[in-house]
């Protein structure tokens, strides 16, 4: 019985120890570039802390990037997990 026990424990520390191992902080980086008009501002980068697991984290970073067009001006934000 005792060494049910020690192996039940021992599985539970594994658990914990693989479930925390994959919620990372990650930082999703986005590029932001202007066109289709003078004078528009330079092209800029943002970045945000993701803490998820790893596929997460990419699925989130990736979604936040887009293309559109308003009054004539392009926007584009392409976004990459580091």
């Amino acid at each position: 019985m005792k060494m049910r026990g020690s192996v039940l424990l021992l599985l539970a520390v594994a658990g914990i120890v693989g479930m925390s191992s994959c919620v990372k902080k990650y930082t999703c980086q986005c590029s932001i570039v202007y066109s289709g008009a003078p004078g528009l501002p330079d092209s800029t980068t943002n970045e945000y802390d993701i803490n998820d697991t790893k596929k997460a984290a990419e699925s989130l970073c990736e979604d936040a990037s887009f293309e559109k067009i308003e009054n004539g001006i392009k926007i584009v934000e392409t976004c990459k997990l580091y």
